[in-house]
C-alpha cells in the first residue's frame, strides 16, 4: 500500500484535481473581471469621482471586486497541490514557493485592497450619497486614502510573482513538464520587474498579465490529468 506521504499515491488525486479546477477559475475569473473592467472603468484617481461612479455603478463596481479577490483562494489551491506533487523531487524549492506564494494570497484576502479598488469604497460611496454637501467632504477624503493605496505597489502583489518563481523552480527540477517550469520562471521574473516598475514600465505589467493567466491555466491542466498520469501503468519493453 502506497504511503499517504507518497505524492503519487492515488489519496491524493482528489487534491489534484481541486487544485487543477481552481487553476482554471482562476483564469476565468481574471478574464470575467477585465471584460467587466473594460465595459466600465471605474477612475483611477479622485475621491468624489470614484465614490460617484461607484453609485452609478454599484453592481459591475461589487462584482469587479470580488472576481479580483477571490482567485487569491484558488491561486493557494494551486499551490498546494503544486507543493504535494513537487515535494518529494525538489522539497527545498517547493517549501518556499508554497510559503511565499502562500503568503502573497492570505495577504490579499486579509487586506482586500486590489489595484483596481476595494469593497470599503462600496460603504464610502453610500455614505456619501446620503450625506449633505458639507459632509460629503469628509467622505471624498476617506476614499482619496483608499484610492492612493490601490495605486501603490502592494506587498501582496510582488511577493506573488516570486512564489510563481520559486514553486516553477521546483517544477523545473520535478516530475511535472519542465517547460512548464520554465515559462512559470520567465512569468515570475517579469512579475517581479512589473509590479516593481508597474507606473514607469507598464508595459512590462501588461506583458506580465496573460502570461501569469497562461501559466495558471498550464498548470490546471497538468493537475488536472496528474492522476491519470501517475496510475497509468508502466509501458513493457520488447527483448
Amino acid at each position: 500500500m502506497a504511503s499517504v506521504l507518497d505524492p503519487t499515491g492515488a489519496s491524493w488525486n482528489p487534491l489534484y484535481r481541486t487544485a487543477g479546477v481552481a487553476g482554471l477559475l482562476f483564469v476565468l475569473c481574471g478574464i470575467t473581471a477585465l471584460t467587466i473592467y473594460a465595459v466600465a472603468p471605474p477612475p483611477i484617481s479622485g475621491g468624489e469621482a470614484t465614490l460617484r461612479f461607484i453609485a452609478e455603478h454599484t453592481v459591475s463596481y461589487i462584482v469587479l471586486q470580488v472576481l479580483w479577490l477571490v482567485p487569491a483562494l484558488f491561486g493557494l489551491v494551486v499551490f498546494v497541490g503544486l507543493f504535494v506533487a513537487l515535494f518529494t523531487s525538489s522539497p527545498v524549492m517547493s517549501v518556499l514557493g508554497l510559503t511565499v506564494g502562500g503568503a502573497s494570497f492570505i495577504a490579499l484576502l486579509a487586506v482586500p485592497v486590489t489595484s483596481q479598488g476595494t469593497l470599503s469604497l462600496v460603504f464610502l460611496s453610500d455614505r456619501f450619497t446620503a450625506a449633505s454637501p458639507a459632509e460629503q467632504a469628509t467622505f471624498s477624503a476617506a476614499a482619496e486614502a483608499l484610492v492612493a493605496e490601490n495605486n501603490t505597489p502592494s506587498i501582496a502583489g510582488v511577493v506573488t510573482p516570486l512564489g510563481i518563481l520559486l514553486i516553477s523552480l521546483a517544477m523545473v527540477r520535478g516530475g511535472l513538464p519542465h517547460w512548464v517550469g520554465w515559462l512559470g520562471v520567465v512569468t515570475g521574473a517579469l512579475g517581479l520587474a512589473g509590479e516593481a516598475l508597474r507606473f514607469a514600465m507598464p508595459a512590462i505589467y501588461a506583458v506580465y498579465g496573460p502570461l501569469l493567466w497562461a501559466w495558471f491555466a498550464i498548470v490546471g491542466v497538468v493537475l488536472l490529468r496528474l492522476p491519470a498520469r501517475r496510475i497509468a501503468p508502466p509501458q513493457r519493453r520488447c527483448g
